[in-house]
């Protein structure tokens, strides 16, 4: 057993509402009908981060994001309540990063700007695809162009970090398609780019009535033509679903896969914490429903499901997480973030080497680009076997 450090630390605010709900998503989001209740559901999330902020102390924040559901429905004053209300329930890096997610269908003229004076400075922008016909097999609610104006708008508005939201193998798409949709995105000159593959999660629409993907064969063409034309551009692949060109990574997600502590506050929002003055690792869950929620901010049971992450399966939780980083990671980095001794994983990482899922570079282990392709495989191999 080693002494396990304490990682840095991140808020996560989760946004619940939706215009309309996408049949390949399956994130904790809900279609509002009537009015949005904003400053309720905003003071919910608030007395949620006093009771969050009683458990870390004095902890820095590092960074804030802002997910959904669609957090631009939420007006540029709320928002400002909501960063005001933050900075004085926790402390704040002074380069604290803050981004919002923003779907191109929900913006208004002038928004950013107000997003902006609120102190949020990264937008997130889901364009998902350019195409006219595959956001309408999306069903998205924006159009092809909308995008593009979206991005105006962030520019516009002097929010210079900005990432797009981009989605590959979809219904009915080309290689061809799949690559004008990458020259789009490039041609909005965004500092990050997510790119990830359709994928069909259970308890979706597109999960019990599947659309016609490309095949396995074609999907792997789409991925090779796009990551080439990524690369060309300049942009490095530092997780397997994120792009950025120097010095743009996403410091929120970073932490997240390398196994960083965050506080999650609104509906179904998740978080993590390390206590290493207890050898402690806990995990926590909001209730899911937006109603459910905001009833137990009320009666202070907010804190939903909490759940300790015990020694045997703490080697499976950071695997999972850095494994996704194509920077990997080393022996002593697993040790001060797990409290475990190095040498409970020398097994499944001679195994993965073996395999060809990892490499070895100095005293860093990454995936390799097999690693990549057969994450989970890579992943599994950290399971316990009991």
């Amino acid at each position: 057993m080693t002494a396990l450090e304490q990682p840095p630390l991140a808020l996560y605010v989760h946004m619940p509402w939706c215009v309309a709900k996408c049949p390949y998503c399956d994130f904790n989001s809900h279609v509002h009908k009537g009015v949005l209740p904003q400053a309720a559901y905003a003071d919910a999330l608030l007395k949620d981060l006093e009771l969050e902020a009683d458990t870390v102390g004095h902890r820095e924040i590092s960074s804030i994001f802002f997910g959904g559901g669609t957090p631009s429905l939420f007006s540029a004053e709320i928002m400002a309540t909501l960063m005001a209300g933050i900075r004085a329930r926790v402390p704040l890096a002074d380069d604290v990063e803050v981004t919002l997610e923003a779907n191109p269908g929900t913006v208004e003229h002038g928004r950013f700007a107000g997003y902006r004076d609120a102190g949020i400075n990264r937008i997130s922008v889901g364009a998902q695809s350019f195409g006219a016909r595959q956001l309408q097999l999306l069903g998205r609610i924006h159009g092809a162009g909308d995008t593009a104006v979206a991005v105006g708008e962030v520019v516009a508005a002097g929010v210079a970090n900005f990432n797009l939201d981009l989605m590959y193998a979809l219904p009915e798409q080309s290689v061809d398609d799949a690559v004008q949709d990458v020259e789009r995105a490039l041609a909005l000159d965004p500092p990050h780019l997510s790119h990830y593959q359709l994928t069909l999660e259970p308890g979706t629409v597109f999960h019990a009535r599947p659309p016609q993907l490309p095949d396995e064969d074609l999907s792997a063409l789409i991925e090779e033509a796009t990551h080439a034309r990524l690369e060309a551009a300049g942009y490095v692949r530092y997780e397997i679903s994120a792009w950025s060109l120097p010095g743009a990574m996403c410091r929120h997600n970073r932490n997240y896969w390398r196994f960083g502590d965050y506080l999650g506050i609104g509906a179904g929002a998740h978080g993590k914490r390390t206590h290493p003055e207890a050898d402690l690792i806990i995990r926590t869950e909001k209730p899911k429903g937006p109603k459910d929620y905001m009833g137990a901010v009320q009666d202070g049971s907010v804190i939903g499901v909490v759940r300790d992450v015990p020694h045997v399966r703490r080697p499976f939780e950071y695997f999972l997480n850095v494994l996704r980083l194509t920077e990997g990671f080393t022996l002593s980095e697993f040790s001060a973030r797990t409290g475990l001794a190095e040498d409970v994983v020398a097994a499944p990482i001679a195994d993965a080497l073996k395999r060809g899922l990892l490499e070895e570079v100095g005293r860093t282990f990454r995936p390799s680009l097999r690693g990549l392709r057969f994450l989970n495989d890579l992943q599994a191999i950290f399971l316990d076997p009991a």
